[in-house]
């Protein structure tokens, strides 16, 4: 059992070392773009994208927006459980994301789609949409990227044929961009400071940056 706990953290390791940083930079990028201008960020993927997908949106909706005057706009399109099954169960699984997106999509709105192989169809439907309407497209994957490393704007691949890895990989994306994206709007935007909380956390935060 040591064994394959110390082969799978080297794994891990390994992976991390090779990611894309300039493609990691540049999805923030897109992001902060969003909100400069005002855009909505979607999110959708499925099992433990899904998760991530709602992971993302808490860390980036309260994460770095809370105490600031302008705010993210992160939709998890993975969340209504309602309106998912009435979908998958009315129409088809395939369409639950694109269809979403055709109720609040507004030209400009970037999709974040998560898809380990790259070849959900689900999260390649609704990519496809993005593409078509004037919106800005960015998918995470693994493996080696499959249809949807194409098919997005935007990509970064964590490029493993491992699914689980490539989930890890994903979820330290969340917290980097999380931590980049933070830093970034707190240059931009005075923070309303609300409370004790607020005050310790930006006081510390300017004392760091000394």
């Amino acid at each position: 059992m040591k064994t394959q706990i110390k082969s799978y953290l080297e794994n891990l390791t390994e992976t991390l070392n090779n990611l894309d940083i300039d493609a990691i930079e540049n999805c923030a990028n897109v992001l902060l773009k969003a909100y400069e201008n005002g855009n909505h960020i979607f999110i959708c993927g499925n099992g433990g994208s899904a998760a991530t997908a709602s992971h993302f949106a808490c860390d980036i909706n309260k994460g770095v927006s809370y105490g600031l005057q302008k705010r993210f706009k992160v939709i998890p399109l993975t969340d209504n459980l309602g309106t998912i099954t009435a979908y998958t169960n009315d129409v088809g699984y395939d369409i639950v994301f694109e269809e979403q997106l055709k109720n609040f999509f507004n030209p400009g709105d970037v999709l974040v789609g998560i898809s380990g192989s790259g070849n959900s169809k689900n999260v390649l439907k609704a990519i496809d949409f993005i593409n078509k309407n004037g919106g800005v497209s960015v998918g995470w994957t693994g493996f080696d990227g499959g249809k949807l490393k194409e098919l997005a704007h935007h990509s970064v691949d964590a490029n493993i044929n491992d699914m689980q890895i490539s989930e890890d990989i994903h979820m330290t994306m969340v917290h980097v961009l999380m931590k980049l994206l933070k830093e970034a709007v707190v240059e931009i935007e005075k923070p309303k400071v609300k409370n004790l909380y607020d005050v310790r956390r930006f006081t510390l935060r300017k004392k760091a940056k000394v």
